[in-house]
């Protein structure tokens, strides 16, 4: 009685030994597979794969000092313009972060070869440059850009205001 239990092959038991299969047995493909696509991935097409996926990545390195604009501003409308360690700190480190990024392009962009590699390069110094002359501009709008002629020379009188205003009203 166990030799036929141990012969007896149930309807959903599968055989996956090939030399016990008959051609003619053998399952159809899923749908959506041919073998001639699956011929022509080849290796070239894996390094294709792997070229874009290079590029898109330096892409992203190269907009990300301009992605950065938008968070800048927004540290520059929190400071403020008053002269404290805060606000300093915050122009400075405006300042030295995409400085430091501009000498540290070739070091950011070494494995970049192709036709790409001058794009990616001019916008990411674009986007540090932008960085920079938004810092320049804190420091203007804060007064610490010497900027008059008295702030260079001792005997000028500084500039004066001919006129404020205050809510709105001009006050003479």
């Amino acid at each position: 009685m166990s030799q036929l239990k141990t012969n007896k092959k149930f309807k959903w038991a599968l055989d996956y030994n090939p030399k016990s299969r008959a051609p003619s047995t053998e399952l159809p493909s899923p749908p959506g597979f041919s073998l001639s696509t699956s011929a022509n991935y080849t290796e070239t097409s894996k390094e294709n794969d792997s070229n874009l996926l290079l590029i898109k990545k330096l892409w992203d390195v190269a907009l990300g000092p301009l992605k950065q604009v938008p968070m800048n501003l927004f540290i520059m409308y929190m400071a403020g313009n008053s002269i404290s360690i805060f606000p300093i700190m915050m122009v400075g480190m405006l300042i030295v972060r995409p400085v430091k990024a501009l000498f540290a392009t070739q070091s950011t962009f070494k494995m970049v070869e192709g036709t790409q590699a001058f794009g990616q390069k001019f916008v990411y110094f674009i986007g540090n440059i932008v960085n920079i002359l938004l810092a320049l501009y804190k420091c203007q709008s804060m007064g610490l850009l010497p900027t008059h002629s008295s702030d260079w020379l001792a005997f000028e009188e500084p500039q004066t205001r001919v006129e404020h205003f205050g809510g709105g009203i001009s006050l003479l």
